[in-house]
């Protein structure tokens, strides 16, 4: 099996990176953290002039008609970057309209001019049992940490019976920005007999869950292997009683360590989106992304700290982003202890052949 990207892929990759090295500086990532979102809109419009933001759209919604993995693609190398963008929210987001026929909600959201986004998390309980409830075709529950939500048009909304659509400038709708770990403006948003369109049942609200934990998993990816990147070249350049760190035995076996870490989360957060490309059952790949995500992943970036030393928490020096949101990531959607939980139940209810 061939597991390369294809050259539409690479190039998207290319494209990607080169759009995100240019824009993403010290001073944007300071300059966007004292605006009203907490983004980049700027690099978010240049994102969606050059077809990224739309690549898995509908083609008649000004998308690019691709599918799951060249959004992997996308947040990988946001991840990467720790671009601040709501590339995950927007594109999770227009995958439920379209997959969920609601992409009439999409008219515009390719081009940069408007935003959808999930709303998923709850502040107490599992984002897979929702306490949200609909009644007569109005939502009542209260979502937290939405992404873009101080900016979003349309919410996808998690509810005890399935997904819905609801309208940001609906009756009964409140939204007040929270500040996140990673930085970046989020919305708690309320809603108070709100009315709400279901577009998809639990089976779909379950596969809504995978594909948003799937797109953390590549989130994190990006973010580990930066700060993977980081620690070798910090660590090839520290000298310490006259050598470079690197060549101590306790730095280069944390370091080999954190290596395997990545490779683990990069290569089943990639597991999980071919599988969700291919319109396979993905459930179990993602319970073990999300896994390494949190478990390993963190252990990624606890170790590049501890390699920078003070250095990794200099707010001029890229790390100490990596690590807010990563530990962000691992909280997103059910951290270590629950996704490995999931993974052990749905695996004992596979039927042994």
């Amino acid at each position: 099996m061939d597991f390369r990207l294809s050259p539409e892929q690479d190039e998207l990759r290319e494209l990607t990176v080169k759009i995100l090295s240019e824009r993403v500086t010290n001073d944007s990532q300071k300059a966007a953290a004292k605006t009203e979102h907490g983004l980049d809109l700027g690099l978010w419009k240049t994102l969606a002039d050059s077809g990224i933001v739309g690549i898995a759209m509908p083609e008649d919604v000004g998308g690019g008609g691709l599918g799951a993995l060249e959004v992997a693609v996308v947040l990988e190398e946001v991840g990467r970057a720790t671009a601040p963008v709501p590339a995950a929210a927007v594109m999770v987001a227009a995958a439920a309209l379209s997959s969920m026929g609601a992409s009439e909600h999409l008219a515009g959201v390719a081009d940069g001019e408007r935003f959808v986004t999930v709303a998923l998390q709850e502040a107490v309980g599992s984002p897979r049992h929702p306490a949200a409830t609909v009644t007569d075709g109005k939502l009542t529950g209260e979502k937290v940490c939405v992404a873009a939500g101080t900016i979003a048009s349309v919410f996808v909304v998690s509810a005890t019976d399935g997904v819905y659509v609801v309208d940001a400038g609906a009756d009964g709708v409140t939204v007040e920005a929270q500040d996140t770990t990673s930085g970046i403006r989020e919305a708690r948003v309320t809603f108070a007999n709100a009315p709400a369109v279901k577009i998809g049942d639990n089976d779909r609200l379950s596969w809504l869950l995978d594909v948003a934990t799937a797109a953390q998993c590549m989130l994190m990816s990006g973010v580990c292997q930066r700060a993977l990147a980081l620690t070798a070249e910090y660590t090839k350049h520290r000298i310490q009683f006259d050598r470079q760190i690197a060549s101590f035995q306790a730095v280069s076996q944390r370091a080999g360590d954190s290596y395997i870490n990545t490779e683990a989360v990069k290569l089943t957060a990639w597991q999980a989106a071919w599988r969700i490309s291919e319109g396979k059952a993905a459930s179990e790949q993602v319970a073990a992304a999300k896994y390494w995500a949190s478990d390993g992943g963190l252990q990624v970036l606890h170790a590049a700290q501890h390699l920078h030393g003070g250095v990794g928490v200099d707010r001029d020096y890229p790390l100490h982003r990596c690590f807010l949101w990563g530990k962000q990531i691992e909280l997103t959607l059910g951290s270590t202890m629950p996704s490995l939980v999931r993974l052990g139940r749905l695996i004992a209810d596979t039927p042994v052949e």
